[in-house]
């Protein structure tokens, strides 16, 4: 990809901004909207669930693919396909009669996510070739999150309030229409100079080791254990098929090498950790704001905003940190806060209490605002720029199946929780395991913050860049 000038970098950075916005947005949004959904589809607590894992899971199963294929076919060329597919799909949920239907079309706005986020993280990398202005744009990007957390339980409260749960979904229409022209007319063209094969059967163990589990989760409170043991033996076996099948052939869907890098394994645990505990807490926020306290949608929107405005806040002030004094500290800071805010509401009952309620909310605004850019960048710096779009999506797959499972288990514990029992009257007592959930999550990325930022940990990244670059000697699978 030719040098561009620096205003023509920033403007690259701005459009690729506008698509995490959109699928950023689409989550918050819908946070804010699911007592209302419940209310207008008659959805039981996996019901929504669903409408919000349906969407993070086909996320998580199609990232890795998405990365690859760009990095082949044209990274351009995919994130157009993603801006299409992403607006169709937003349109049809608009639509959608039933809670089936909804997640079916949540499904169709995933695949078009999936094109979006890995493809214009590895945009920006390819763009901002010097380590500290990389580190700074990754900084803004882990800003729009920051943004789509303040607006969109603003904006979406707003909307349910005044039109219906349905005007959520038409936001994104204009954005990506206008990202999609913007995309045509300046985002230059990039491809890594050897792309990947297509591995069908790796993405085939992937969808059915991250599906089983998932529903196996999620349908456990009202199926039962035995229920759902089928779907946990196939998650297994699914597992168990990838970490030997992987290896053998030579261009893997994902690299399992990545993983000798202390920094790059600790980074995808890190993100699994982080976002789980942002997918639970904005699942346990939502329906306790509206359906304990009664507060409406658009006053639940402004409760949100003591979380969204810090995190907008901190994310790019993390990415000034990365860039200038690497990631160790900003690590310790988001751990430390995440920490802190479960341990509030599990131990000292935050929720009680206007004010607690809300440093517990601050809390977790500071130590998700942290945590984005030290992920990143950690993810993408220490691999081969030729493999840029595989680690950056990996990065994205593991904050996608993060929310999945964050979502997943503390809406199982929530559901078994509250069984029978009218919402108001259980929720809080059902709430407290889920709380405990989230302090363990705060607490991973606490001491694996501290575990994988060493001299230690760097010279692993180093010597597995090393193996990278080298060429691969491993025969495919089935070669003599």
């Amino acid at each position: 990809m030719p040098e561009l000038t620096h205003r023509r970098r920033l403007l690259v950075l701005a459009i690729c901004c506008m698509s995490l916005l959109i699928v950023s947005l689409d989550n918050t949004v819908l946070n804010v909207a699911l007592p209302s959904l419940q209310r207008d589809l008659h959805a039981t607590t996996s019901g929504l669930q669903w409408t919000i894992d349906a969407y993070t899971l086909v996320l998580a199963s199609l990232l890795m693919l998405a990365g690859s294929t760009a990095d082949r076919i044209g990274r351009k060329r995919v994130f157009m396909a993603g801006l299409v597919v992403f607006s169709i799909g937003s349109l049809l949920c608009s639509l959608a009669p039933n809670l089936t239907l909804l997640v079916v079309f949540r499904m169709v706005q995933a695949i078009g996510g999936s094109m979006l986020n890995p493809v214009a993280m590895s945009i920006i990398t390819n763009t901002f070739t010097d380590p500290r202005e990389r580190a700074r744009a990754i900084g803004a990007w882990g800003a729009v999150v920051g943004i789509s957390m303040a607006a969109g339980p603003l904006v979406g409260g707003l909307l349910v309030q005044s039109v219906s749960w349905r005007a959520i979904f038409w936001i994104n229409l204009p954005v990506g229409l206008a990202a999609l022209l913007l995309t045509l007319r300046f985002v230059p063209e990039s491809r890594a100079p050897k792309g990947r094969r297509p591995d069908p059967v790796g993405q085939l163990l992937v969808i059915a080791l991250f599906g089983s589990l998932t529903y196996a989760i999620i349908e456990a409170p009202d199926s039962g254990p035995t229920a759902v043991a089928p779907f946990m033996a196939i998650a297994f076996a699914a597992l168990v098929g990838l970490l030997r099948y992987e290896p053998r052939r030579a261009e893997p869907l994902i690299d399992l090498r990545f993983f000798q890098s202390a920094p790059f394994s600790g980074a995808t645990v890190i993100a699994i950790s982080a976002f789980a505990a942002l997918g639970g807490f904005l699942f346990l926020s939502t329906l306790y704001l509206q359906n304990v306290r009664g507060l409406n949608a658009l006053h639940a929107g402004l409760w949100m905003l003591p979380m969204a405005a810090p995190t907008f806040l901190c994310a790019p002030l993390s990415g000034r940190l990365v860039g200038s004094r690497g990631p160790r500290l900003p690590l310790l800071v988001a751990g430390t806060a995440m920490t802190a805010s479960g341990v509030l509401f599990a131990a000292f009952e935050a929720e009680t209490s206007n004010a607690t309620l809300l440093i517990g909310y601050v809390l977790f605004g500071i130590g998700f605002g942290f945590v984005n850019a030290p992920i990143t960048n950690t993810a993408v710096s220490g691999m081969p720029r030729a493999q840029a779009g595989v680690a950056a999506a990996v990065a994205s797959t593991s904050r996608q199946l993060g929310q999945t499972l964050g979502v997943a288990v503390v809406g199982a514990v929530l559901a078994s929780g509250v069984g029978s029992s009218p919402m108001k009257q259980a929720f809080v007592s059902a709430a407290r395991p889920g709380w405990w959930i989230l302090t363990a999550c705060g607490l991973a990325v606490l001491l694996l913050g501290l575990l994988t930022s060493g001299r230690w940990a760097h010279g692993t990244a180093q010597r597995t860049a090393e193996k990278l670059e080298s060429p691969d000697i491993r025969q495919p699978v089935g070669a003599p």
